[in-house]
C-alpha cells in the first residue's frame, strides 16, 4: 500500500499522483487528509485496485469507474458513481445528491443518509446490473427516470418515519426499489406503485444485504425485523400517451 497526503493539494495534482502510483504497479492507495478534492477515481479500471479515502471527497467520486473499490471513511459529496460501470464504492457516513447518476453497473453502499435524486437515470446494461443501498434515509426524487438496476433503502436511523422523501420514482419505467419500512402514496411519483415482497424478491435481496452488512459490521438478521416493500413501475412507457400517437 502507498499513502498519499492530500492536504493542501489541488484536485488535479492529487489525481495525477493517484494515476502515477497505479502506473508504478500499486494496487492499494491510502489517501489521507482529503478535503473536497473532486474526481477521485474517475475512469479508473481494474478489479484489484482499492483506494481508501480518509476525509471528505468532493463531487464525482468514482465517476466512469470500471472495476476498482473505493472506501470512504467519512461523508462524501455529490455525484458519487456518476455513470459508473463496475466496481464498488463504500461510504461509511452520509452521501450528497445525485448518487449513481446514470449508473450502469457496480455497487454503491452508503451507511448513513443520501441526498436528492439518488439513482436518477440509473440503468442496467447487458450483463451489468447497478445496485445502490442506503442505510439511512433518501431525499426527494429517489429513482427519478430510473431504467434498471436496484435501489434499497433501509431506514436504519429509525425515528418512526418513512425512510423516503417525496416524488419517489418519478418517470421510472424499469428497475426496482426496495424499502425497509412504510411508504405512503403521497410520497410516490405517478409512475410507480407499492407491491408486497415475493419469495423471489427475498432471494434477490439476501446476498446483497449480506454483503452490505459485512462491509459495515451489521447483523443481517436484524434487518428482517422490519418488513420490506417493493416499489415498481406499472408501465414501461410512462409518457407514451403524451408523446406518441
Amino acid at each position: 500500500m502507498i499513502a498519499i497526503d492530500a492536504r493542501g493539494l489541488h484536485y488535479q495534482t492529487l489525481n495525477q499522483k493517484i494515476h502515477e502510483a497505479l502506473q508504478c504497479g500499486e494496487t492499494e492507495i491510502l489517501l489521507k487528509g482529503v478535503n473536497g478534492q473532486r474526481y477521485i477515481g474517475v475512469g479508473l479500471k481494474g478489479p484489484k485496485v482499492r483506494i481508501r479515502v480518509h476525509g471528505v471527497p468532493g463531487n464525482d467520486l468514482g465517476a466512469f469507474m470500471d472495476g476498482p473499490t473505493i472506501d470512504v471513511h467519512s461523508n462524501a459529496q455529490d455525484g458519487i458513481g456518476n455513470t459508473m460501470n463496475r466496481g464498488k464504492i463504500i461510504v461509511h457516513g452520509d452521501a450528497g445528491d445525485i448518487v449513481g447518476y446514470a449508473m450502469r453497473g457496480g455497487k454503491i453502499y452508503i451507511r448513513g443518509n443520501a441526498g436528492y435524486r439518488v439513482g436518477i437515470h440509473m440503468k442496467a446494461f447487458n450483463s451489468l446490473f447497478p445496485v445502490i443501498i442506503i442505510g439511512g434515509r433518501a431525499g426527494n426524487f429517489l429513482g427519478e427516470y430510473m431504467a434498471g438496476g436496484m435501489i434499497v433503502v433501509l431506514g436504519l436511523n429509525g425515528h418512526d418515519q418513512s425512510p423516503l422523501g417525496t416524488y419517489v420514482g418519478t418517470g421510472m419505467h424499469a428497475g426496482k426499489i426496495y424499502v425497509r419500512g412504510y411508504v405512503r402514496n403521497f410520497q410516490l411519483g405517478k409512475e410507480i406503485k407499492v407491491f408486497d415482497v415475493t419469495q423471489d424478491d427475498l432471494q434477490e435481496l439476501e446476498p446483497i444485504l449480506e454483503e452490505y452488512c459485512q462491509e459495515f459490521d451489521l447483523i443481517r438478521k436484524d434487518l428482517w425485523k422490519t418488513p420490506f416493500v417493493k416499489l415498481f413501475p406499472y408501465s414501461h412507457r410512462p409518457y407514451g400517451k403524451l408523446y406518441a400517437y
